[in-house]
């Protein structure tokens, strides 16, 4: 069942899931077995966001990477591979959600957060317009340190410079690091998060990011540069974790094609009165509204441990006003 969010005053969304928000029972106590493993099956023996990356890492390692005997130098050549690799996978994910839910228009309003749609003639956008703002700095900016990072890390597992596995020498560390890797960004996003609204990051970087309260595909690696040298890190745990390049491949989707699902501004695809495909994240467009709050996300929340976990009913809602009004001194 779903519902529309409100206030005393206006309507807050014009859809939301089913509130208070869950989270990873992982992270609940007492720890329930049961939950925990409904959780994962949900997840990944299913089709979904995270099991489609999966088989997008696997395939690109397959058919899409340079061999590694030319990755071992580097080079203008394969790196450009890479980038043109990314670059239409980005075009790819983000342009044909786009297509879909803001050019065609194809489900209305149905499973959409916000009711308000993406932003023209507004000065606070780079070309005055907020779907060109966010092609330009995920695909300028966003696309080039995705690139640079993950050559960088391919890089060195040409070399033999970190340690390797394989689906045959360690098949069940091979299968737990795609659980881990979640978890793992989960963790580092909170952190980053945090200090991308310390008031001098944010005003240098994060505020790029912030322009957009009502999101669309292409808002969710729409960053400033900084942000993205910093955002994009937690794919060198590879350095140091034993790993596979299928690995590599799936983390760095989960952080660049993963923001541009999750930030459609919909719950998913509405087809014949039903949710047939679910990806939008509630709990991040909640961020985007009221800021001080949900800095990570429901795989590993950070937020609840620390104070600003916000689960989408009105009386979070009315705290996170409370604190935003103390914090900038309007009580």
């Amino acid at each position: 069942m779903y519902a529309t969010g409100t206030t005393s005053k206006k309507p807050v969304w014009n859809f939301h899931p089913e509130i208070p928000l869950t989270y990873n029972p992982l992270c609940q106590w007492p720890l329930d077995l049961g939950k925990m493993v409904l959780w994962y099956v949900k997840i990944w023996l299913n089709i979904s966001e995270i099991t489609i990356y999966v088989g997008l890492g696997i395939i690109a390692w397959m058919y899409l990477q340079p061999p590694m005997a030319i990755v071992e130098t580097l080079g203008i050549d394969w790196i450009a591979q890479c980038y043109i690799r990314n670059f239409c996978l980005m075009l790819l994910v983000a342009g044909s959600l786009h297509l879909y839910f803001y050019t065609f228009n194809a489900q209305g309003h149905s499973l959409k957060f916000d009711a308000r749609g993406l932003e023209r003639n507004n000065k606070r956008f780079t070309f005055n317009n907020q779907v060109w703002d966010n092609m330009f700095w995920t695909l300028a900016s966003g696309v080039t340190f995705w690139t640079a990072y993950e050559s960088v890390v391919l890089w060195n597992f040409a070399n033999g410079t970190v340690s390797t596995i394989t689906w045959s020498d360690s098949p069940i560390w091979f299968i737990l690091l795609f659980l881990f890797i979640p978890a793992f960004s989960a963790i580092h996003f909170y952190a980053v998060h945090r200090l991308l609204h310390w008031p001098p990051l944010y005003k240098v970087a994060h505020a790029l990011h912030h322009r957009n309260v009502s999101t669309g595909p292409w808002s969710g690696l729409s960053m400033h540069p900084l942000e993205h040298f910093i955002y994009l890190t937690s794919p060198f745990i590879h350095l140091a974790v034993p790993s596979h390049p299928i690995h590599v491949f799936f983390h760095f989707y989960f952080l660049t094609l993963a923001a541009a699902t999750s930030h459609t501004g919909y719950y998913g695809i509405f087809v014949a009165g039903k949710c047939r495909f679910r990806f939008g994240v509630f709990y991040h467009q909640l961020h985007h509204r009221f800021f001080e709050c949900n800095y990570g996300n429901a795989e590993f929340p950070v937020d609840v441990f620390a104070g600003s976990f916000h689960d989408g009913t009105s009386q979070h809602d009315e705290k996170i006003r409370e604190r935003r009004a103390r914090k900038f001194g309007r009580t």
